[in-house]
């Protein structure tokens, strides 16, 4: 995939979220959370996308099962 070309889960996120107005927001927790795991040698960096689903779930708009499941639907679309 393109790095202009966006795929549809991504796109139906960020809807949701203008939708919803809603934005990430890095918290305490998610700056020890990334410590922890860099500290642990799996430094993990999200994306926008997946900021913005974050943001949505904690907003009350997405179950956690929702969320993760975009989540993957998201990441196998990023990969082809």
């Amino acid at each position: 995939m393109s790095e202009h070309a966006e795929s549809a889960t991504a796109a139906r996120i960020r809807k949701m979220a203008l939708e919803h107005q809603v934005a990430y927001v890095r918290t305490e927790r998610d700056r020890l959370a990334h410590q922890i795991t860099r500290l642990a040698g799996d430094d993990v960096e999200l994306d926008e996308i997946e900021q913005l689903l974050i943001a949505l779930q904690r907003s009350g708009y997405l179950s956690r099962a929702e969320m993760i499941q975009l989540q993957a639907n998201y990441l196998r679309e990023v990969r082809l």
